[in-house]
């Protein structure tokens, strides 16, 4: 035999995979807790769209169960806030002086501007107050805070109820321009619910948001013309261009303004700020839109850490 040794080819032997990656998308495996693609996202919302109301309903059931009054409390709040601001600033500070019909001017910016800084507020605590349903079910995390703003669209419908019935009493009846209510409330739910989003993405990084909202938030109103005319004070033209171009564009303004346009007679077209309804269009679409999105792309780190 020759000394040299013949070698044998051997057998190949199995090797174990090592790109586990490959492994899992080759196996349909995905990353616990992925943020889905934008398309894919709103489909599983509107999945969850019974839900969404479901719980918006629940928690109006809910807010005032333990008051003796119970929902009659969805009125009574903004009615004693808006006689509180009638004192201090109709009265007192006299601000109803050159304002027609100052008390339905007074309440409709109450209850309007209620239903904005209400769903901010609730936004804030959209997820850290519900902690313990994000971290043990799986499903949009938008549907928190939408149904929040959901919520408090179906509060504002028993103020309106309430609004109404002052109107009539002052002699405000129904007519067809009331109509023009509807349009002006569902942009206006359309941007709070995008500032509900944002401030719900914000709040669960920084809680600290939460205890400092309630001090924007009243800055903001005193600046929106709730309780006084936005109009009457541009008409003296006295203040810098931009601070009056940051008044007539104020968001929470054109939304109060609107309604008070299609509810009250003596506030006419020319208390409305230009192409007014072009900006509560562009409001609602920026932050609705824009809202939505920045929630979005945070999905994945809500309820971790």
């Amino acid at each position: 035999m020759s000394s040299q040794t013949i070698a044998r080819p051997q057998p190949e032997l199995h090797k174990p995979e090592t790109d586990l990656t490959a492994l899992a998308v080759r196996h349909g495996l995905t990353v616990s807790g992925a943020r889905p693609t934008l398309p894919a996202y709103v489909r599983r919302l509107w999945s969850r769209r019974h839900f969404i109301v479901a719980f918006a309903t629940a928690r109006l059931t809910a807010q005032y169960s333990q008051a003796r009054l119970g929902q009659v409390w969805q009125v009574m709040t903004p009615l004693l806030n808006a006689t509180v601001y009638y004192f201090i600033f109709g009265v007192l500070l006299d601000t109803k002086n050159g304002v027609a019909d100052f008390v339905p001017f007074l309440v409709t910016g109450v209850f309007i501007w209620t239903f904005t800084s209400s769903s901010i507020m609730a936004g804030t605590r959209a997820i850290s107050g519900n902690i313990g349903l994000v971290r043990a079910l799986h499903f949009p995390r938008a549907s928190l805070p939408i149904a929040i703003a959901l919520q408090q669209l179906q509060q504002l419908l028993f103020s309106l109820a309430a609004l109404v019935g002052i109107l009539i009493a002052v002699g405000e009846y129904p007519h067809v321009s009331w109509l023009l209510a509807i349009p002006a409330l569902l942009l206006q739910a359309g941007f709070n619910t995008g500032l509900s989003m944002i401030m719900a993405q914000l709040a669960s990084r920084t809680p600290d948001i939460a205890q400092l909202m309630p001090f924007v938030l009243r800055t903001w109103m005193y600046v929106s013309g709730v309780m006084w005319s936005i109009d009457k004070v541009l008409s003296h033209n006295k203040l810098p261009h931009l601070v009056m171009l940051a008044l007539e564009c104020n968001p929470a303004a054109v939304y109060i303004d609107l309604v008070r346009f299609a509810l009250i007679d003596s506030f006419t077209a020319a208390h409305l700020p230009p192409h007014v309804w072009a900006l509560a269009l562009c409001w609602a679409v920026l932050f609705g839109a824009g809202g939505f999105v920045y929630f979005w792309k945070a999905e994945e780190e809500y309820g971790r850490g």
